[in-house]
């Protein structure tokens, strides 16, 4: 059995009619949710997303149109072979329905071949490579996830508009990281910017001392972490200890969780400006869910958990409209309905993309906290229009141009 395997079942097989049977494949429903559960991402998505996605079939009831609702898990070790073997023995053996989350963009990417050659739906609610739901879409694949086009736009521009003006990269070297520092330079480079160079490093990395080193010698204004998770916890540690702070430079994680804040403390992290698309106190509902998922996981909720949540929920609303889980049919019911994400809706286009407004927050000083997770302060609203590649510049080939 693969590593990190297991089985969650959440309703025991009930009797069903000759005609419900008849609507859903085998009687069940089934969705694998598939992420790190023991590598450097563990914390933004883990057992928290299964927690997540148990939370939404719970919520509706444990079952829909009559069929029992199963959640599979597995840890795919950031590895695009073992999440590909895992996937496929899914399909195959365990008759999974629809797999959902799948951070690591390289591993998403070889999750997305796999489901558009054996049409099973992709729930994207973790891996945030914009090509997922552009030059790699799928007609199988919804991408929920804020991607790198989005989550940089904002954060970028508030930066280079600041007079900050010359950056210097420490980029993951897969497919994430190296898309994040593209779409960042191209932001730079259109408002007057200018980058002067970038230093590489693999996934799961402890040292960071050659390239902050390289970063301070570059004298750029700025250094840009295009990176995740324990990854990003730990450059932003080591360049307080090399000093990066004390001799001027500007550190910003462009893609950063709450977690990651959380691991930090808001003493390191202070000032550091960052988008997202969600948030636990942004609104009323978010709050309500999110206090719910706090008294089961101990934690509040990262971006990622909580769109994996909403985007079960929109998965089983679509099977329940559609009275089938056949995988065309429920994807374009999935895009027919607007999806409803914490007191948003937002429509799902063509190419797959869910499209809905972020936020530009900063992170508090200790002082301005008042208690535990009272991380964020808003600076801006980011429009979901602007936010994401338009439907026009999709390079998505089910975007029919006119």
């Amino acid at each position: 059995m693969l590593k990190g395997w297991k089985i969650i079942p959440l309703l025991a097989a009930v009797a069903l009619s000759t005609g419900a049977q008849a609507q859903i494949s085998d009687g069940v429903v089934r969705i694998g949710v598939l992420n790190d559960q023991s590598g450097p991402y563990v914390d933004l998505a883990g057992p928290g997303s299964v927690l997540a996605a148990r939370m939404a079939a719970e919520d509706f009831g444990g079952k829909v149109n009559g069929a029992a609702i199963e959640i599979v898990s597995a840890d795919h070790q950031n590895k695009p072979d073992i999440g590909s073997v895992i996937v496929r023995q899914w399909f195959d053996e365990q008759r999974v329905d629809a797999v959902a989350d799948v951070p690591t963009s390289s591993v998403a990417l070889s999750v997305q071949q796999l489901v558009r050659d054996k049409k099973k739906v992709f729930l994207i609610s973790g891996a945030a490579s914009e090509a997922l739901s552009g030059a790699a879409c799928s007609p199988y694949s919804i991408q929920t996830s804020d991607d790198t086009h989005a989550l940089t736009n904002g954060t970028v521009k508030a930066v280079v508009e600041s007079g900050a003006d010359t950056w210097y990269f420490i980029t993951a070297d897969y497919a994430f990281g190296n898309l994040i520092e593209a779409q960042s330079r191209k932001i730079i480079e259109a408002a007057g910017g200018k980058v002067l160079g970038s230093a590489k490093h693999p996934q799961n990395t402890t040292d960071f001392g050659q390239q902050l080193l390289q970063a301070s010698q570059s004298g750029a204004k700025v250094i840009g972490l295009a990176n995740a998770g324990a990854d990003t916890v730990n450059a932003i540690k080591q360049a307080g200890e090399f000093g990066i702070f004390a001799g001027g430079q500007r550190l910003v994680g462009l893609i950063m969780f709450i977690s990651e804040i959380n691991a930090l403390g808001l003493q390191a992290a202070q000032g550091l400006l960052l988008t997202e698309g969600f948030y636990w106190d942004m609104n009323d509902q978010a709050r309500a869910w999110s206090r719910r998922f706090a008294d089961k996981f101990g934690k509040m909720p990262t971006r990622e958990q909580a769109t994996t949540y909403a985007t079960v929920v929109h998965y089983l609303k679509a099977i329940e409209a559609a009275k089938t889980d056949e995988s065309e049919k429920v994807v374009a019911k999935m895009k027919e309905m607007p999806m409803e994400f914490f007191g948003q809706t937002g429509p799902i286009r063509a190419d797959g993309r869910f499209i809905h407004d972020l936020t530009l927050y900063q992170v508090k000083s200790p002082a301005e906290s008042k208690g535990p997770w009272d991380f964020y302060k808003p600076v801006r609203n980011i429009p979901g229009k602007d936010a994401f590649v338009s439907l026009e510049a999709s390079e998505c080939p089910l975007v029919k141009k006119k």
